[in-house]
């Protein structure tokens, strides 16, 4: 066989990526999944159906969050057309009207849009920005993307000079950000989250972070900040966002604002703010990029890939360049951006259709804060767990504290700590979890990241409570809550 398209033959950086949401453990729960599917009452596992806490996909089977009625019926005029005539039984007018007004600016949505995306949708997304944050929003700065994920690879790339450039990430982050850096030949930056602070973002963490990369000789070129975030759910307060836009101004950063869970907002005491508005508010001179998507908050649509960035202060010649780059990749999904506009552009009230949205979206809310704050007590109240309460996301980052038993046995097996515990986990109860160390965590810790979207929280709650206090028996861990 030719070794022309061998592992060894390839470039190096392909090999050097790593998706930890994505990586062996699911890879696992697939094949469990195959296997009860295949046989459901003679598969030999010791649980019927898996669980799927690993990544935010909230549509998924098995989840309960269902789409949203606006978008989807939007959607489905928007694939065929001859609805808007023949399904007016089917469709509220006010749905049927905006699928018209959209119809009128993007026609098939087989076709081609611009590379930047549908003009008419980016001014929409002007318009909920100007909205959202007071300060008004150019539809040239918005760039519309197949998800956010899309835009975060794109801007790192455009961002990492040579192999000396450095950005700095949150840990523990979201493994999209050390997957870019590896694929583009850059240099992740570690700065630590303050875990018995709420998961706080530190400026002054991020000062040292900067003077150690400089120090051996790292050109430090931006900052990304995960805000709620992500696997924390953490909430930033604006205070610590002027500080860290100061930062930013003294070492001439570029500031990357993931912000996809700005609408996963759990605790009214601590909202969401974005960093264009305090950015604007104090006039501050740093590049931003902020991103956002339609995957995540009530909406919940990843598989459309829908999502957009936008640009400030940035000048002109790089927003070419980014067009520019964008353009090799023709035009983002136009589902997407459809998608994207109805994220943007909710029914209001009087409309026909906003009691129901209404109705979907506060139902979303308040499932999503009460599972949060359920499994976080609970998981808090268990021998060998830590676990700090999450204002925003979707998410929980448990501290293990593990038997030297386990860690040894671990070792054994070729796992790190929380990677053993997490696949134990999984061969145990179907749920498939995602070990701290894909995530970044400070030296000799152990945690695990997993989703509160999975409906019927008592049994899944249930089902850890019963493993964790096994899995200590088990390793000879004192049963008593520290």
């Amino acid at each position: 066989m030719s070794t022309a398209f061998s592992p060894s033959s390839l470039n190096p950086s392909v090999l050097n990526v790593q998706y930890a949401v994505r990586g062996p453990l699911a890879i696992r729960a697939e094949e469990y999944r195959s296997r009860i599917k295949k046989d459901p009452h003679g598969h030999g596992l010791p649980f019927d159906q898996v669980v799927t806490a690993n990544i935010g996909n909230p549509q998924q089977a098995g989840l309960d969050q269902k789409p949203l009625t606006f978008g989807r019926q939007i959607a489905a005029l928007l694939e065929y057309p001859p609805l808007m005539d023949s399904g007016k039984s089917l469709f509220p007018p006010d749905v049927i009207q905006r699928a018209r007004e959209l119809y009128a600016e993007i026609g098939s949505i087989g076709a081609y849009s611009q590379s930047q995306g549908v003009p008419f949708i980016r001014q929409n997304v002007a318009k909920f920005i100007h909205t959202r944050d007071g300060y008004p929003s150019n539809p040239s700065d918005i760039f519309l993307t197949a998800g956010a994920s899309a835009g975060v690879s794109l801007i790192i790339n455009m961002l990492i000079a040579s192999p000396s450039t450095g950005i700095l990430i949150p840990i523990p982050q979201y493994p999209l950000y050390t997957a870019a850096l590896a694929q583009h030949k850059g240099v992740p930056i570690p700065y630590y989250l303050d875990e018995s602070n709420g998961w706080s973002t530190d400026p002054q963490d991020i000062e040292m972070a900067i003077a150690k990369a400089s120090g051996q000789g790292t050109q430090v070129k931006a900052l990304v900040i995960i805000n709620p975030g992500n696997p924390t759910g953490a909430v930033l307060r604006s205070s610590t966002m002027q500080d860290v836009l100061r930062v930013c101004e003294r070492h001439n950063l570029v500031l990357l604002a993931d912000e996809v869970y700005q609408s996963n907002i759990h605790d009214p005491a601590q909202p969401f703010v974005s960093f264009k508005k305090v950015l604007r508010a104090s006039n501050s001179p740093v590049p931003l990029v902020s991103f956002h998507s339609i995957s995540k908050g009530v909406t919940g649509e990843c598989g459309r890939r829908g999502g957009y960035f936008e640009l400030v202060n940035v000048p002109e010649e790089t927003k070419a360049l980014v067009y520019k780059m964008l353009s090799v990749g023709l035009c983002p999904p136009l589902g997407g951006q459809v998608g994207v506009d109805c994220l943007v552009r909710p029914p209001i009230p009087g409309e026909y259709s906003y009691p129901l949205w209404k109705e979907e979206t506060d139902a979303i809310h308040s499932a999503l804060a009460s599972r949060t704050h359920i499994i976080a007590t609970r998981l808090d109240a268990l021998p060998g767990v830590s676990c700090v309460a999450a204002p925003g996301a979707m998410y929980l980052f448990p501290q293990l504290q593990l038997p030297d038993a386990a860690i040894e046995a671990a070792k054994v097996a070729g796992h790190e700590p929380d990677e053993f515990y997490t696949l134990e986990l999984l061969d145990q109860t179907g749920i498939c979890a995602v070990p701290g160390s894909g995530f970044g965590q400070k030296e000799g810790e152990a945690h695990f990241r997993l989703t509160c979207l999975s409906a019927g929280v008592e049994e899944y709650i249930g089902k850890l409570e019963t493993f964790q206090r096994s899995f200590w028996k088990k390793y000879g861990g004192e049963l008593a809550k520290a």
